[in-house]
């Protein structure tokens, strides 16, 4: 018989290094030894059933001298060898000896023991044999009326797995079952009872629901599960039977179990679509998402609200319920949060922004002052993108909320102060009524910034847009503030020499800013008693980065004195003034350049650093009408243009997703009769049951059946020849990361095939979870071995190994046949998804793409390097060098030549400007792996 039709419930782990025992040695065990003894000789010969060998002499030797035993232990072995050995002749026919086993099975069944009883009723399930069980039908109707709970529901899986397989034997057993469930108390016993009548007579279940529907919310959870699965299938069937349950099923809505709970929400969400039907399941998930533990369950019940805000007649319900569902980012999990944070900002409207505006106010100030969790900042990002998404749709809010998130300026977390930088910097260019108020906000923090990227982008911002006279006399102090004494060479020198000593030095607190009769300013301070116990905390934010050898702030600084100083000469009428705060401006510059030039710094000043700053030097030196407006107007136009591109965007997206909630119907559109329509046409009818089953096993048939390219057929590897002697094939099922390798192996042999092993191994970042269990093989037999392979990145891997085999009776080594490789494409288990520019520079900054080349050799300049590469390898150069331009084609053209010539190389090279620090372009090199 093959393997398909040998059906094993029970798989025994063997030794292979262990022999296997004579059937001689096995049978004296048997007859004469203890019960110790038959128990050991017992399990080696269930093992060695499982291993294909044939003990057909033992059978009546077990009958005779085990069967009747009573050690527990035994009737537990003798269970499972009943249910493996083979119990009837080559022809089909019952083998005589199972007459005795049916008087022990009646035995068992009218036993006193409870456990022995609903063992073995258990047991019963699993039979294949309608001559076994038909004597032993009237014990099995007695165990219904057993005293023990555990005899009565193992009686009931009994007779309806014999009524479904050999219904004439128990041809009254759903009228029985209905008896039997009247007058049952037990819920376990109850539940089996129902799922029976469900499957086998649903109109018998529906009777007994319908008598007892008004106590349905004081039954079992597990019973209850039963009943709205009915309640689903009968109204699925038939819609006008929604009436008739929808009652029960807002009762079970207040079930005290989760699982029933959730049930119950999906089923009423399908049997009506009113607003009060939908308000209670979705305050039903809202409510389950806030109590359960489980970060899972809350994931997955967020999942059914966002698919009821998809429906359009659904949203406007869920958008009364926003502020319950914000009660959901008490939860510490960043991903439920995200999910939450997103079906919020879909649901807000001009009804409920105000509400949604300060919750989520009070979850950025709660951020600042909880205790670090490896999450926080991340939380206080998304946080600060979903304020920000509700100030461009509602401008209104925008007052409310700038004041809040300019606080976080300040921000250890670079990334969190970027989206707030981002979300001020649009405000600011939208919004003119709020201009004065951000500006002042932003001259309160800007002392206080700690990043340089939020320093420089804070500097642009008060350059681009502070206007009036008090505003850029501001600036000006607040830059000297944050510059510290200048020059700073020598301000720097006398701190090491000792001539002036840092603790000696004070910090001026935010005072009162005067301007003297020259123009120059001036600041009243009151002196500050601490001390920092380091030199660099000395230090004022912006010397700082400049010590640090981050020039490119002086080039904003640059651009933004130029600015305000063009402005400050147009406001002004006041020639004193404009020289003196043009002067200001200009030696602000030239001391940060004597800085760069100096030896100072931890890195000098680059040379596109220095051609800006002496750029705006020369600007202010004339004060061209062009340079006013190239400076003053054109970054401005750049950013609004920008600005409107994204908002257009944004539009464009949010009328693509409406046309898709709206269903029109064109006027020569067919319609669709429920009752001539498949069922794998129409959505709405099919059995969601039955649905999350299939999904739960992985189970993708409706997909396939509509797409045959993605048929399983087609997803079929050879991995052996026709000619080999063992021929095996392997589906491949991608699930996410996992990998299920689904093996077929035939013997193609006379011989039968032991301790046959398929041997797997990897390439790539793939993980074989398990390695596969050795099986035997009769000849022409076949069976199925499935390996999980875990999949640990975004690489393409590479499955390979080999089948090795026994020959049973044979005395040579063990034979090997090898098996072509498995690749695995990435692109098999990564699905699409999108993000914004900035999410996408921060993933590109923390994977570290580049694999760096080692070089050695004596030559210091890449300029020099490559040039030697040139001449070394008797290239041409593509243009003249006189220029910067050329010199860059011609490194270009060496790189692409080295990649041409060498193979070796791998990873990806940057082409740096000669004279300067910008990327003008890269290259990806590579090489090939060996093997």
């Amino acid at each position: 018989m093959t393997a398909a039709e040998n059906v094993c419930y029970t798989l025994i782990n063997v030794a292979s290094d262990s022999e296997p025992p004579s059937e001689v040695s096995l049978k004296a065990d048997l007859e004469k030894g203890e019960i110790k003894a038959k128990t050991e000789a017992l399990k080696k010969v269930i093992i060695m059933i499982l291993n294909g060998e044939k003990l057909p002499g033992l059978l009546m030797t077990i009958i005779r001298f085990v069967l009747p035993l009573q050690d527990h232990t035994i009737k537990k072995l003798l269970l499972v060898f009943w249910e493996i050995v083979p119990k009837t002749t080559p022809d089909g026919k019952l083998l005589q000896e199972m007459i005795l086993v049916c008087d022990a099975y009646r035995k068992d069944l009218q036993h006193p023991n409870e456990f022995i009883r609903g063992s073995t009723l258990r047991f019963l399930c699993k039979l294949k044999e309608s001559e076994l069980l038909e004597p032993l039908m009237p014990a099995i109707r007695a165990c219904l009326e057993h005293r023990h709970s555990y005899v009565r529901r193992n009686a009931v899986l009994a007779i309806y797995t014999i009524y479904r397989n050999f219904e004439h034997l128990i041809p009254d057993a759903p009228e029985l079952i209905h008896d039997f469930l009247v007058n049952e108390k037990d819920a376990s016993c109850k539940r089996n009872a129902f799922m029976m009548l469900i499957h086998a007579d649903q109109d018998r279940a529906l009777d007994y629901l319908s008598t007892c529907i008004d106590q349905v919310h004081t039954f079992g959870d597990i019973l209850q599960l039963v009943i709205v699965e009915l309640i689903y299938k009968v109204c699925h069937a038939n819609p006008s039977e929604r009436a008739r349950f929808i009652r029960c099923i807002y009762n079970l809505l207040q079930s005290s179990s989760p699982a029933v709970k959730y049930e119950a929400a999906g089923t009423l969400v399908t049997l009506s679509s009113a607003p009060t039907a939908i308000k209670a399941a979705a305050q039903c998930y809202i409510d389950l998402i806030i109590k359960e533990s489980d970060n899972n369950v809350k994931l997955i019940v967020l999942d059914r609200l966002i698919e009821l805000k998809e429906h359009p007649t659904h949203e406007r319900v869920l958008q009364d319920l926003v502020m319950d569902i914000l009660r959901v980012l008490s939860t510490p999990d960043l991903e439920v949060r995200k999910k939450t944070l997103q079906l919020a900002l879909d649901l807000v409207s001009s009804r409920n922004v105000e509400e949604l505006v300060i919750v989520l106010k009070k979850e950025v100030i709660k951020t600042n002052n909880v205790t670090e969790h490896e999450d926080t900042d991340k939380y206080r990002q998304l946080l600060v993108r979903t304020l920000h998404s509700c100030s461009v749709r509602f401008p209104d809010m925008a007052a409310n909320v700038i004041p809040v998130l300019m606080e976080f300026l300040s921000d250890t977390n670079e990334a969190a102060a970027a989206d707030v930088l981002e979300f001020v910097r649009e405000a600011i260019q939208r919004f003119d009524n709020l201009r004065p108020l951000i500006i002042e906000k932003m001259l309160e923090v800007f002392h206080a910034i700690k990043t340089v990227k939020i320093y420089r982008g804070a500097l642009w911002i008060l350059g681009e847009y502070c206007c009036t006279k008090e505003d850029i006399q501001s600036v000006m102090t607040e830059v000297r503030r944050s510059l510290g004494e200048i020059p700073i060479v020598e301000n720097e020198i006398k701190k090491e020499t000792g001539e002036v000593k840092p603790e000696d030095e004070v910090s001026a607190a935010p005072a009162q800013k005067l301007v003297t009769e020259m123009g120059t300013y001036v600041t009243q301070s009151a002196l500050s008693s601490s001390r920092p116990s380091k030199k660099e905390e000395d230090r004022p934010p912006l010397r700082g980065f400049l010590m640090d050898g981050d020039f490119y702030v002086a080039a904003s600084l640059a651009t933004t004195l130029t600015k305000v100083a063009l402005r400050y000469v147009a406001i002004v009428q006041d020639k004193k003034k404009q020289n003196s705060f043009v002067a200001e401006a200009m030696l602000i510059m030239v001391t940060v350049l004597h800085l760069g030039k100096s030896s100072l710094p931890k890195k000098p000043i680059t040379d596109d650093d220095v051609d800006r700053i002496s750029l705006c030097l020369k600007v202010l030196s004339e004060c061209s009408p062009l340079m006013n407006d190239i400076f003053n107007k054109e970054c401005r136009k750049s950013l609004s243009h920008m600005l409107t591109v994204r908002l257009e965007e944004e539009k464009l997206s949010q009328k693509k997703e409406s046309e898709k909630r709206n269903v029109t119907v064109q006027a020569d559109d067919p319609i669709s009769f429920m009752q001539l329509t498949a069922k794998n046409e129409m959505t709405s009818k099919e059995d969601q049951f039955q649905l999350s089953l299939l999904a739960a096993m992985g189970n993708t048939q409706r997909k396939e059946a509509a797409d045959p390219l993605a048929s399983k057929l087609n997803k079929v590897t050879q991995l052996t020849g026709f000619s080999d002697p063992v021929y095996a094939e392997a589906y491949v099922h991608v699930n996410q990361y996992d990998i299920v390798l689904d093996v077929l192996v035939v013997n193609q042999t006379s011989d039968t095939l032991q301790n046959c092993t398929l041997e797997l191994a990897t390439l790539g970042d793939l993980k074989l979870v398990e390695k596969p269990s050795p099986l035997t093989l009769a000849p022409h037999d076949f069976a199925n071995i499935k390996a999980n392979v875990k999949v640990a990145s975004t690489e393409n891997g590479i499955i390979f190994g080999n089948i090795v085999y026994d020959v049973s009776g044979a005395a040579s080594d063990r034979n090997c046949v090898v098996l072509s490789d498995i690749h695995i494409d990435i692109m098999d288990y990564i699905q699409p998804a999108s993000c914004t520019d900035a999410e996408f520079r921060q993933m590109w900054a923390e994977f570290e793409w580049e694999n760096k080349v080692t070089v050695n050799t004596n030559i210091t300049d890449l300029n020099d390097y490559l040039q030697h590469i040139l001449k070394s390898t008797n290239m041409k150069c593509l243009t003249p060098e006189k220029t910067d331009v050329g010199r860059e084609c011609n490194l270009l053209y060496i790189l692409y030549v080295c990649v041409l010539h060498n193979s070796n190389l791998f990873g990806t090279v940057w082409l740096l400007r000669l004279h300067g620090g910008q990327p003008l372009c890269s290259f990806h090199l590579w090489r090939r792996c060996p093997g």
